[in-house]
């Protein structure tokens, strides 16, 4: 209806214009006055007809516009009810549950006996407070959950539990400067335990690209480089060194970097 009411109002606005406005004297002005006339005749007659069409539409639909409204309205309202009543809270009970978990971790790490026993208490939880697996479990979906994934993997690394360290390791997602390539280089570690030296050259070099610094990058360029010369693969090998050579010069790797790209640059004769 505004379409309409406007058109008849530019029209309105053009006739009066026609009445004060100057008038064609000779024949070729009046031919083209007509074509513009006529033209602009066509581009109102054109604009009714899409504004009726869209007046009918939106009658003849209105109760499914109205429903279509109704469902995009509910779905944000649900989502933005879920964030503040469900997943917040969710999320500071999980880190809550969390806390002596990571502590039993934490102590694992800094332990010089039973450190086996520490890394289980992590996993299994204690003192009445869960496990890091059960908060993977029961907690899925927030970013203590998420966490849990990493601890649970690096537990199992240091338990020799291979297997389950690349299952945990490999469902955390983290775009973190250090934890991100630390997971990826984790999985090569649990995949050389393994005896599979070319799916852990494959994670090394994923978590030296993961993310460049001068700490997490050198040490998984080093461990790529290593492993691709213990696979027989000298011109990797020398990839890797020399990158740690040319960009991480004070880097602890670069020192033995020098030995190795000597073994590689002989290998390759």
């Amino acid at each position: 209806r505004k379409i309409i009411f406007l058109c008849a109002l530019i029209k309105r606005s053009m006739a009066t214009y026609k009445k004060r406005g100057y008038k064609p004297k000779t024949k070729v002005e009046k031919e083209i006055e007509v074509e513009e006339e006529s033209a602009t005749a066509e581009v109102f007659n054109t604009l009714d007809e899409s504004a009726n069409k869209a007046e009918e539409f939106v009658e003849k639909n209105q109760k499914n516009i109205f429903i279509v409204i109704g469902v995009v309205a509910a779905l944000v309202l649900g989502y933005l009810g879920y964030q503040q009543f469900v997943a917040k809270p969710k999320q500071a009970t999980a880190m809550n549950e969390m806390y002596q978990a990571k502590k039993y971790f934490n102590d694992a790490v800094t332990a010089t006996a039973n450190k086996d026993s520490l890394y289980n208490l992590a996993l299994s939880g204690g003192e009445g407070k869960l496990g890091l697996t059960d908060i993977v479990d029961q907690y899925s979906g927030t970013d203590a959950g998420n966490l849990a994934n990493y601890y649970a993997g690096m537990a199992y690394l240091n338990l020799k539990d291979y297997e389950k360290a690349i299952a945990y390791l490999d469902d955390f997602k983290s775009e973190d400067e250090a934890l991100a390539p630390m997971a990826k280089g984790a999985i090569g570690d649990a995949f050389m335990q393994l005896n599979q030296p070319e799916q852990a050259l494959d994670y090394y070099t994923k978590a030296a690209n993961l993310r460049q610094n001068e700490f997490t990058t050198p040490t998984f360029l080093y461990k790529a480089g290593v492993t691709a010369l213990n696979m027989g693969n000298a011109s990797k090998a020398l990839e890797f060194f020399n990158k740690i050579k040319d960009n991480y010069p004070d880097a602890p790797e670069a020192k033995n970097s020098e030995v190795f790209i000597g073994k590689a640059q002989a290998m390759s004769k």
